[in-house]
């Protein structure tokens, strides 16, 4: 995998307490590690190993001699760094909050990137929020009342309710119980290992 895609990879950041709190790029995973403020988390055999900074880059020097199928590496002036794919927060104790952030990327992921009157399933860039009640006709910007479109049917429903403009809702909006950016994630085989520190209540 490229150097552009690996920083596009999630990393879960864990408490102290190997409780999931949120989900981060690359970029701040490894500034973490590097700053000893955390250190990678990895599952063998039903075990946990911590790696702080430098014994995780003994083990990538490691890795990179004969790398697997499914790991993702950086590319420094010095070596190839394996990107974690858990890191827990040496001194971070606060509880994970239950509430999702209510924002288009995790609204895109509710609805699965589907367009929720046409079906048609789209990249970020091709999708819209809809209010299914317009603002102009007091509906609110919440969980309940907003949907993934495309820009076609956006365009053709207008500043109209789906009924007003004769159009069905594939199905009806609702708050999240979990973060649904990280059900969509957890699909990716290269994340296997999150399932062990998420439960129904997703960090968020």
């Amino acid at each position: 995998m490229g150097e552009s895609s690996s920083l596009d990879c999630s990393v879960l950041v864990l408490n102290r307490f190997y409780m999931a709190v949120r989900v981060v790029d690359v970029r701040r995973a490894m500034t973490l590690l590097y700053r000893s403020c955390a250190e990678v988390i990895t599952i063998e055999d039903s075990q946990y190993h911590n790696y702080d900074f430098e014994a995780w880059c003994e083990l990538s020097e490691l890795q990179a001699m004969e790398k697997q199928s499914g790991e993702d590496y950086l590319r420094t002036p010095n070596r190839e760094l394996l990107v974690p794919r858990i890191v827990r927060l040496v001194l971070y104790d606060r509880i994970p909050k239950s509430t999702v952030r209510f924002n288009r990327k995790t609204l895109f992921a509710r609805d699965g990137y589907h367009c929720q009157y046409c079906g048609q399933t789209k990249p970020m860039s091709q999708l819209s929020l809809d209010h299914v009640i317009p603002r102009s006709q007091g509906g609110k910007t919440t969980w309940e009342n907003v949907v993934c479109s495309c820009l076609n049917c956006n365009n053709r429903k207008g500043g109209r309710t789906p009924l007003q403009a004769n159009m069905k809702l594939l199905s009806t909006p609702a708050r999240p119980h979990s973060n649904p950016g990280i059900a969509v994630t957890l699909k990716d085989p290269r994340y296997e290992s999150w399932k062990t520190f998420l439960t129904s209540n997703a960090a968020s």
